[in-house]
C-alpha cells in the first residue's frame, strides 16, 4: 500500500472473489454463476438502453421497482434496487450498525460480512455453526445485535425453515435482522412475506444467480417503508445513480421472463440432485443444499488436492483454506453436460489415487 493510504483501512482483509482465469477455457464451477445466458429479451433490452447512455439513468429505478414489487407481492416503496446485493448489504451495515448496535453473523458464511463490518468500523460477533454445519436458531434469539443470516448459507448450501427465521426476527424486535437470500430461488422459502409483520426485517436478494445477471450487478432489499427510507438516505448520500440504465433495462426484461427463470431453477435443482447422488456414490460426504452449489468432501483425497487436480484438468471448483472448510470443495451446479465432465474427472482422479 502507498504511504497515503488511510490508517483506518490498513488492517482490512479484503474479500477474495472466486477465480476468473483468462488463460484457459475451463468448465467453470467455482463462482455460483448461472450456466444459462440471459434471455434474448434481456439482451435486446440492455442493448437498446445503450443508445441513451449519454444521459443519466433513473436514480429511482421507477419502472424496475414497480415490476419487482409486483413480482414479489409488495409495494414499490418497500423495495430498493442496488448495484448487486453486496451494495444493499453494505448499506445495511452503514445504516443499522454502530458501536451501540454491533453485528452478528455465522463464523462460516458469506465472507463479505466481516469485510463490511471492518470497513464501517462495526464491532461484530461470529457465531459458530454446529458440528453439522448448520445455524443454531437458539444462538440468535434475543441477541440484541444487528443479525445477518445468509439463507441458504454459503458455502454450505444449508437453509433454515421460514418458521425458524421468523423466530429469530420476532425475538430481536429492537434490532434489524437481515436475511441474505442470494440463493433462495433454488429451494429455500423466502422471508419477503414477513416484512409487513416485522418492521425490523430486511430481506436482500440478487439477480446474479437465478436470473443470469451476475455481470449486470443488480441486487435489491425488501423491508418496511421506514427501513427502505433509511437505506435510501444512505444511497442518496453515497451513490444516487447506483444502477445503470442498461442494468435497469436488463432487470426489467428478466422479470418479464419470470417463467424462464423458474424453468432454469428447476433444471439446476435436478442437476444438483444428480450431482449429489453421484458424488455420494463415489464416497463423498455432501451437505444437503438448497442453493445452486453443493459442498462436498471425499474420504480418499484432500479438498486441496482434488481442487488442484481438477483445475489441472480444466475444471474449476472453489476451495477454502480455513480449518473447518479445507476438506471440502464448493461445486457450482451447471448444465448436465458440465456436471458429467466434473464427475468423469473426479472418477479418474480417485482411480489414480487408489
Amino acid at each position: 500500500m502507498s504511504r497515503f493510504f488511510s490508517s483506518k483501512f490498513q488492517a482490512l482483509t479484503p474479500y477474495t472473489p472466486g477465480e476468473q482465469p483468462k488463460d484457459t477455457q475451463y468448465v467453470k464451477l467455482n463462482t455460483n454463476e448461472s450456466p444459462f445466458p440471459p434471455s434474448e429479451r434481456v439482451a435486446k433490452s440492455a442493448a437498446a438502453a445503450a443508445a441513451g447512455l449519454q444521459l443519466y439513468n433513473d436514480p429511482t429505478c421507477s419502472a424496475l421497482s414497480k415490476k419487482l414489487a409486483e413480482t414479489l407481492g409488495v409495494e414499490a416503496d418497500e423495495v430498493l434496487l442496488t448495484n448487486g446485493s453486496d451494495e444493499i448489504l453494505n448499506f445495511a451495515f452503514m445504516a443499522f450498525c454502530d458501536k451501540d448496535h454491533p453485528a452478528a453473523f455465522a463464523d462460516i458464511t458469506y465472507g463479505f460480512y466481516k469485510v463490511f463490518a471492518a470497513l464501517n468500523g462495526v464491532p461484530y460477533t461470529e457465531i459458530p455453526l454446529d458440528d453439522e454445519y448448520s445455524i443454531r436458531v437458539e444462538d440468535y434469539l434475543s441477541l440484541g445485535k444487528t443479525v445477518f443470516i445468509a439463507n441458504p448459507n454459503a458455502p454450505t448450501g444449508k437453509a433454515l425453515a421460514l418458521s425458524e427465521i421468523e423466530k429469530i426476527v420476532a425475538s430481536n424486535p429492537d434490532n434489524v435482522v437481515v436475511i441474505d437470500e442470494a440463493y433462495v430461488d433454488f429451494g429455500a422459502e423466502s422471508a419477503v412475506k414477513l416484512i409487513r409483520k416485522y418492521d425490523n426485517l430486511l430481506v436482500t436478494q440478487t439477480f446474479s444467480k437465478s436470473r443470469s445477471l451476475a455481470g449486470g450487478r443488480l441486487g435489491f432489499g425488501v423491508g418496511s417503508r421506514a427501513l427502505i427510507r433509511d437505506l435510501n438516505t444512505i444511497k442518496y448520500s453515497t451513490n444516487p445513480y447506483n444502477v445503470n440504465s442498461m442494468t435497469q433495462a436488463a432487470g426489467l426484461a428478466a422479470l418479464q421472463d419470470e417463467a424462464q427463470t423458474k424453468a432454469n431453477c428447476a433444471v439446476i435443482r435436478e442437476n444438483r440432485a444428480y450431482t449429489s447422488n453421484a458424488l455420494t456414490a463415489l464416497g463423498f460426504s455432501v451437505l444437503e443444499s438448497k442453493a445452486n452449489f453443493v459442498f462436498a468432501k471425499s474420504g480418499q483425497i484432500s479438498g486441496l488436492s482434488l481442487y488442484q487436480q481438477l483445475k489441472a484438468r480444466g475444471v474449476l471448483v472453489r476451495h477454502f483454506e480455513t480449518p473447518r472448510l479445507k476438506d471440502y470443495n464448493r461445486i457450482t451446479i451447471g448444465t448436465k453436460a458440465q456436471m458429467d465432465i466434473l464427475l468423469q474427472n473426479v472418477r479418474e482422479i480417485l482411480e489414480e489415487q487408489s
